[in-house]
């Protein structure tokens, strides 16, 4: 936020010290509150740069507690990026409502329409095995997702010259059942779409930058540990405003992990690429063996590079020694991530995110934490539902629907949300909850919806906004 200046009357003073003392209070004492939080977001008259609007709700008066004061109870938000999977792939057999319904009740998978057993073009759908998983990939490339969603028909996934009739396919429910356990347990998001049609780079930005950047998995990050390990593609950089530069300035912890970054890390300083692991099912030391930078979009940014990254390993003690930061995002190595191909299997995906959701559950922030699970793009897979007009922040068109889960005690139980969401809803989020102001990138945080169509007021506290 940018200084300006300010002229405070002794009572506004006055209030801005209850609640620095308010922050002090509840974090110095090494015990979780006891109940949600409301004192740290006090009514303090709200004080703004020049030509920028009053502070509404979605605009609280911002604390100056470096990140350990949020404006709601959810003190802690972890962010898990799965990958190349639609809605329908995951959760096509768990929703019950008929296809084409439009369920407006939120109670349950019979508030969720069900996949079609055949889509618009009359192929049916096959079975996501575990072995149908690892035999291959769709065709996710921005190109082939255009054929498919065909304004909007949804009919050419299977028929496209670049299709597949086995792009129809829905999880097995014996795999996905832990996630099905997990939308029980806590909110589904049934209207949360890529931010962008075509494949995981492009969409990765938009966790950072909140806005279009490239199409496809065109660039890989110049510069950063691990490029020409995992698959050179051509070097780029960006020099953008990301929520990590906004998070920053405002003293806000945040980190990146992970898996298999330190491997990285010590393989490129003796001039060498990684091994690959003993349980990677494929046989060479590439992706999706070892880690790869693309998959982290602030890599491509200098003033962020390697800054923020610590290996997944890290986790489990940052969990164990209180060293969580306020905002972490988590990403699989490639063959625990659930993308398709090259022997990956779905079940090594959910594992891997079943044991991080146990872990923070288990530990001392499973009362203080929000964990979101949600996939960058949809894989090329069919969804049967139509993604909305390109948005107004960037003009991009959305592509299918994603997964988004979110978990914990401050998430409703059982519950379905029909808002419309997408990546940039997490940054958006971010910024109410830490900086004060939604809309500091000027992008599609500006329009998006916020996530609290998905949280209990009871339990933030403060209530998050719906947009």
């Amino acid at each position: 936020m940018n200084p300006a200046t300010i002229v405070f009357s002794y009572g506004i003073v006055i209030a801005l010290l209850a609640v620095l003392s308010c922050c002090k209070n509840d974090f110095t004492s090494g015990s979780p509150p006891q109940q949600p939080e409301t004192r740290c977001a006090a009514s303090v008259p709200s004080a703004t740069n020049p030509g920028e609007a009053p502070r509404t709700a979605t605009q609280p008066a911002r604390s100056k507690c470096a990140g350990t004061c949020p404006i709601s109870a959810i003190k802690h938000l972890i962010v898990i990026v799965q990958e190349n999977h639609t809605f329908d792939s995951h959760f096509g057999r768990y929703c019950t409502a008929p296809p084409g319904s439009r369920p407006t009740c939120n109670i349950g998978p019979d508030c969720c329409e069900a996949a079609p057993p055949r889509d618009p073009s009359g192929t049916a759908a096959i079975v996501l095995t575990d072995s149908e998983h690892a035999r291959r990939s769709p065709d996710n490339s921005a190109r082939c997702q255009t054929y498919g969603i065909n304004d909007g028909r949804m009919d050419r996934f299977a028929t496209a010259p670049c299709g597949n009739p086995k792009n129809v396919a829905y999880a097995d429910a014996s795999t996905v059942k832990p996630y099905w356990d997990l939308a029980r347990a806590g909110a589904l998001a049934d209207r949360y779409f890529q931010p962008v049609v075509g494949a995981s780079s492009a969409n990765d930005m938009y966790l950072a930058r909140a806005a279009f950047v490239f199409n496809d998995n065109r660039y890989s990050p110049r510069g950063a540990i691990g490029t020409t390990c995992a698959g050179t593609v051509r070097p780029a950089e960006y020099g953008h405003t990301t929520i990590g530069d906004l998070l920053d300035r405002a003293g806000v912890s945040w980190a990146f992990y992970a898996e298999g970054y330190q491997a990285m890390v010590s393989a490129v300083a003796m001039r060498k690429c990684p091994p690959r692991p003993e349980d990677c099912p494929y046989s060479h030391p590439r992706y999706p063996c070892v880690y790869d930078p693309t998959d982290v979009p602030f890599q491509y940014y200098p003033s962020l590079r390697e800054k923020h990254m610590r290996d997944f390993s890290t986790l489990g003690k940052d969990l164990a020694d209180g060293t969580l930061p306020a905002v972490a995002y988590v990403k699989a190595i490639g063959y625990h991530s659930e993308h398709p191909g090259k022997g990956t299997k779905l079940s090594s995906g959910v594992a891997f995110v079943n044991g991080i959701v146990e872990a923070v559950r288990r530990s001392q922030y499973g009362n203080r934490a929000l964990v979101l699970l949600t996939y960058d793009e949809g894989g090329g897979y069919f969804d049967h539902i139509s993604p909305p007009p390109p948005s107004p922040g960037d003009g991009k068109a959305y592509g299918t629907r994603v997964p988004l889960l979110a978990i914990g005690p401050f998430a409703k139980t059982n519950y379905v949300s029909h808002v419309v969401m997408e990546h940039s809803s997490i940054v958006k989020f971010i910024e109410w909850n830490w900086l004060g102001a939604t809309g500091q990138l000027k992008t599609r945080d500006a329009v998006v919806a916020n996530l609290g169509s998905l949280l209990d007021p009871s339990a933030t506290g403060t209530p998050v906004p719906e947009h």
